[in-house]
């Protein structure tokens, strides 16, 4: 595909606390960008506070995306958001980069084939 056909990326910003009384609105912006051959940004850099659950809501929409040949690259969370992600495994799972702009690169690339199948071990940013 080349880049002129391909889409644009979007990016979603996450709020200040990403838990159990905000992950259904997480879920749900991050639904609303998702479709087949999306190229999404999450930008976690105002988040303060993850739980469990909003990790496990990343790992929801990054099937949901594998499902459609969507590409999510989760960019800028620090402290103890990056410290939810890093104790979880998710650093591992998830495709992360240190900065938006890492980020809009990685999306440029052309788009890895995606089996659909399960979470794949990635370069963790940090």
């Amino acid at each position: 595909m080349n880049s002129s056909s391909r889409q644009a990326i979007s990016t979603v910003m996450l709020p200040a606390k990403v838990d159990t009384v905000t992950v259904a609105a997480v879920e749900g912006m991050l639904l609303e960008t998702l479709h087949p051959g999306a190229r999404i940004i999450v930008d976690g850099s105002e988040v303060a506070y993850m739980s469990a659950a909003g990790v496990r809501t990343f790992a929801t929409v990054m099937h949901k995306a594998a499902k459609v040949q969507a590409q999510i690259v989760f960019c800028r969370f620090s402290g103890a958001a990056w410290d939810c992600l890093l104790v979880s495994g998710f650093s591992e799972l998830l495709e992360i980069a240190a900065t938006t702009e890492e980020a809009v690169a990685r999306l440029e690339k052309d788009p890895r084939p995606s089996t659909g199948e399960s979470l794949h071990r990635r370069r963790g940013a940090g």
